[in-house]
Formats: structure tokens, C-alpha cells, sequence
């Protein structure tokens, strides 16, 4: 254990003490937190800027307003249902298309809008909120897959995560929707992470449940090598997204819509430390880098190309 535990010292893996310590407690100030934990505080946020972010299509706050949301929705083939302040993809319920009151998921099972209002109902309650508060139920437009990302994506939309620290993209991510994930692009329920290259946007590295791979376990879809397109947009949005925030260390979710391009998910002030797995890299020296080489007013666009020298290794 000692062994492994210097080995992954050496090779500049970051643990989740000293992220708690050195970056999330020191860089993230609490009174800010709201700003990303709170999903429509994120999204006024990212609106005033200019930030494109899936649209509003209804919010409950009250059970009251649970009632009402089937005449909100009436005009709305396909949508998604998730917790103003859930995490960890917990809550989220995508509807693929509708038939009336009969509204199908992305697995093609259908079910009763009753369901649905249960759901939101449950939302309201606190069941997916951090800490089981009462919470609202956010209706958002769905996201449509990329063209190019079709292949390595079964029964949800991809999205991309980028860490970003003092203003700098240091590392990123894209997960993958399996069946097992139940089209959600999220690692804790069973999606694929791949790690991309800051640079070029290519995929050169994938994990699942911890194992490398090279396709998607479902599709057969080539993973390594495909270039999520848009790349440097995507990187600009999320760049954009995360400055309105006032925090220094934040995971930024992205999607990258078939229609709108890069579009802001939500965004996190607590990242979890599995983008290291999906890149088979360490953050602690991309950190150091930063701290080394940042400076004070950097403009976005150096911010962005100095994060994407640091991670190639050439500016540490």
C-alpha cells in the first residue's frame, strides 16, 4: 500500500485531501458556491455573458407547480427533467419523444406522464437535492448528438468536462452514455470516460469501471482518436462560463449540440478527480504549472492557449 501510494505521489496524481485543502477550500470562497450549485443561478449567470446554455422550458418550485407542467410542456416533443440542485446525474430523466401522455425514454421503454409528474413531484420534495432540501424541478430542452459523436454514444448526448483552475483549462474529459449508465453521461452510473487532448481535441485515452479500452463497450464504436469537433469553441465557452463565477478551481460541463454548438451544462465546485483516470495522467503538475505561470490579468484567449501548452508539456 505504501508503494502504490508513492508511486501514484510520483506520477503527480492529486488526492482528494489535498483537493479539498489546497484548491477547492482555497481557491472556491463558500458564498460563491451558489452560483454553480444552484443550476439556474448558473444559468442567469451564464446568460448575462452571453453564454449559450440549453433553454428553460418550465420550472416547478412548489407541488402546486407540478400540475400545471403538462400545459407548460404541451408544445414540446422531447425534453429533460432534472433537480435544480441535484449532482452526480442523480434525478435526471430524459424524454426522448412523446405520443400524447404516453412519453418515451431514450431506452425506447414508454411510460405515463403521471410517472413524469411523480418524478418532478419527487424532485420538489428534496430526493435528489445535495443536503435533501426542498428543491425545484428544471425543464430544459433536449440536447441533440454531434454527428461525429453518434458512434460512441448509446441512448444519451456525450458531454465534455473541463477543469479549470484559476482560470486555466488544465485537463478534460468526455463521457460516453452507455445502457449501463442508462444514457447518462456520468461515471458513477456506468458511462465511459475519455480523455482528451487540450491541444487537438482528440480522444487518446479511455477508462471504464477502471479498465482501459479502446471502443464503446455497446456501439463498437472507435473511441481513441476521434476528434470532438469544435474543440477550441467548446474550450472558449467553458472558459467563459467558469469567469462569471468568482471560483478558482471548477469542473465545467459542456455538450456539444448537433444544432447550437458548444452549449454549458452546469458547472461544479467540487470536481471529482476521475478526469485523471480518463487521461492516465496526474493533475499535481499541470497545477504547479499554473501556479508558475499565470499572470495577473491574463486575458481568456492566453488563459486558453497556455492551459493547452501546459498540457501538451511544453510550458512546465
Amino acid at each position: 500500500m505504501i508503494g502504490r501510494i508513492r508511486s501514484l505521489r510520483a506520477a503527480g496524481v492529486l488526492g482528494i485531501n489535498r483537493r479539498n485543502a489546497a484548491y477547492t477550500l482555497r481557491w472556491n470562497r463558500r458564498e460563491f458556491y451558489p452560483r454553480v450549485d444552484d443550476k439556474l443561478q448558473t444559468k442567469a449567470l451564464c446568460e448575462a455573458a452571453g453564454v449559450p446554455v440549453p433553454r428553460t422550458l418550465a420550472v416547478a418550485r412548489f407541488q402546486h407547480e407540478v400540475r400545471g407542467l403538462p400545459a407548460r410542456l404541451e408544445s414540446f416533443d422531447s425534453f429533460v427533467l432534472k433537480p435544480v440542485h441535484g449532482a452526480m446525474g442523480k434525478g435526471v430523466l430524459v424524454v426522448l419523444s412523446r405520443d400524447g401522455d404516453r412519453l418515451q425514454r431514450t431506452s425506447g421503454s414508454w411510460f405515463p406522464m403521471d410517472e413524469f409528474l411523480f418524478h418532478a413531484s419527487s424532485i420538489v420534495s428534496g430526493l435528489y437535492a445535495l443536503g435533501g432540501q426542498p428543491d425545484a424541478a428544471l425543464v430544459e430542452e433536449r440536447i441533440q448528438v454531434h454527428p461525429a459523436m453518434r458512434s460512441i454514444a448509446v441512448e444519451g448526448v456525450p458531454d465534455v468536462r473541463v477543469l479549470v483552475y484559476r482560470g486555466v483549462p488544465i485537463m478534460g474529459m468526455t463521457r460516453l452514455p452507455t445502457r449501463g449508465s442508462g444514457g447518462r453521461a456520468n461515471l458513477h452510473q456506468g458511462a465511459v470516460g475519455a480523455g482528451i487532448d487540450l491541444r487537438s481535441g482528440a480522444i487518446h485515452h479511455a477508462v471504464l469501471a477502471g479498465r482501459g479500452i479502446s471502443k464503446h463497450p455497446e456501439s463498437g464504436g472507435e473511441i481513441l482518436g476521434v476528434v470532438v469537433p469544435q474543440f477550441d469553441e467548446l474550450l472558449h465557452v467553458g472558459l467563459l462560463a467558469v469567469d462569471q463565477t468568482g471560483l478558482g478551481y471548477v469542473g465545467a460541463d459542456l455538450v456539444l449540440d448537433a444544432v447550437r454548438g458548444p452549449v454549458v451544462l452546469e458547472l461544479n465546485a467540487r470536481p471529482g478527480l476521475s478526469v485523471q483516470l480518463a487521461n492516465a495522467a496526474g493533475l499535481r503538475p499541470r497545477l504547479d504549472a499554473v501556479d508558475r505561470l499565470l499572470r495577473e490579468g491574463m486575458p481568456l484567449e492566453e488563459r486558453l492557449r497556455l492551459g493547452q501548452r501546459i498540457a501538451g508539456g511544453e510550458a512546465r
